[in-house]
Parts: structure tokens; sequence; C-alpha cells
């Protein structure tokens, strides 16, 4: 019997890419501003150029992606006029102020520029503790963490594609659901700052065919710099009876772009 066409699985919807551009983080900024004022829509364009003290025809242009002039002043008030967070004002921040990213670093030769990193993340035996870069790719780890994910020892083992793609962090990572938009919207951020990077767009590429991280990423523009005490309950049978709550303490290495330090401590 020939299957119906009702009953045929619809290819799955690509992500929406535009979401880590920021004429679109703009229009969702204005959108999350009018909420928090009451007005139950978006913050007309007219009035953000006029809390801003700048002409409306400036401001459209803005967010329409024409490129007009910005000073870290002019970042501020269009900051202040759309009430941004922290992480916020962090990514529009990093659209003005130019960076090298870490692409254009040189790879590391296993005893240079990451070798004292390393020693640091071996040196700590009283948490797990581990080294990752810009792309979320694990340098290093210690003893603990391997202890902890064993899945950290694997060739080219990478953070972002564990939490999104493997099936055995939904099982460790209680409210896995949440955790996961909060990893996406780190993964905005990493892709604002660096929108070409190869890594980057390959993990986002590969996680739009898992159906939950996609329906997440399309859910709305939400965007995190970085997870500084990020709390975690972890199931992890194999460690503890009991399940675990930690928070995520991190810290960037002078000189390394992109690159992180994290432990996992105690709630």
């Amino acid at each position: 019997m020939t299957e119906s066409r009702d009953t045929e699985i619809p290819e799955p919807a690509e992500f929406q890419l535009e979401f880590a551009d920021l004429p679109h983080l703009l229009r969702a900024w204005r959108t999350e501003a009018g909420l928090k004022l009451g007005r139950g829509k978006a913050l007309p364009q007219k009035e953000v150029a006029q809390r801003m003290g700048v002409s409306e025809r400036w401001y459209r242009a803005l967010e329409s992606g024409a490129q007009v002039p910005l000073t870290l002043d002019t970042l501020t008030l269009l900051a202040q006029a759309l009430d941004l967070g922290p992480d916020e004002r962090t990514a529009l921040y990093w659209y003005r102020i130019t960076e090298v990213s870490d692409e254009r670093q040189p790879s590391d030769d296993g005893g240079g520029r990451f070798g004292q990193l390393r020693e640091l993340v071996d040196a700590q035996t009283t948490f797990p503790a581990y080294l990752i870069d810009h792309a979320w790719n694990v340098i290093a780890y210690n003893a603990l963490m391997a202890g902890w994910f064993p899945w950290v020892r694997e060739p080219e083992a990478n953070l972002m594609r564990w939490v999104l793609q493997n099936p055995e962090s939904r099982e460790q990572i209680v409210d896995w659901k949440k955790q996961a938009a909060l990893y996406l919207a780190q993964l905005r951020f990493a892709l604002f700052r660096s929108p070409d990077d190869p890594t980057l767009n390959d993990v986002l590429t590969s996680v739009q065919h898992e159906p939950d991280c996609r329906e997440l990423w399309n859910a709305g523009p939400r965007i995190i710099a970085f997870r500084q005490g990020g709390k975690f309950r972890l199931s992890l049978p194999h460690i503890s009876k009991t399940e675990l709550v930690v928070t995520a303490q991190v810290l960037l290495p002078a000189y390394r772009p992109g690159a992180r330090f994290v432990a996992l401590m105690p709630a």
C-alpha cells in the first residue's frame, strides 16, 4: 500500500541564522524594552532615537544594517535607550571594539602558549577543571573532570557538541532543555563576535539537525557572553548516588582571546 503524503516527515527547517546579527538583535531588544515598560509591544524606532538624542533616520539606518558611525558613547546611549543587560551590552560593545580573534592565533605547540595553563588545570585536585578555546574545543582537563565526564578524553572533544548533540548529556544534565538554551545563547554571542569563524559555523550547522536545538534557537535571539557562576544540576551515578549541584567559575586567560578556564565548584 502506498503511504499517504500526509504521513511524510517534513524536512527540518533551517536555523534562522540572522539571529546572530546586529539588526535582528536590535529589533528583538526593542521588543523586550517595550515589554519591560509595560507597552505590550516593541518601542518605536522614533522613541529609541529620541532616547538616544539622534535622528530617527540615523537609527533606522543602524537597524537596517547600514554602515553608520558608532562611537563608544553612542553605544552607551543605545544600551541605555534599550535598557540592555550586561550580556547584551557586551555584545553591543563588541560590535565596535576590534580584538584579535582566536582563529588568527598560532596553534598551540604542546608546551607553548597553553603550556602553563595546562599545568594550572592539572594542579586542580579538589574540583573538576578544564580549559576550552573560543569554539568550546577541550584543550586540557584534570583527572576529576575526566572521572566525571570521560568523553573529554576523546579526540577533538568539544563541550558545545557534547551538550547539544550527545544523548548522554540529556541523561547527565538535569533540566537539559534549559541548559541547552543557555549554551545556544553563548553560541549566538560567539557568532556575533566571529561571524565567519568556520568552526563555530560548523557547530551551528550540525546542531540544527537536533529538533530541540532548532526549536530553542528559533524561539528568540537570547544572547549570553559568559556563564560565570552558572548553576548546573548533574546526575552522575558513577560519581554520586545523589544529584550534584555545581557552579561554573569562569576565568579568561590573558593574551588568549576566547580561551576559558572553567572550574566546577560546589554550589
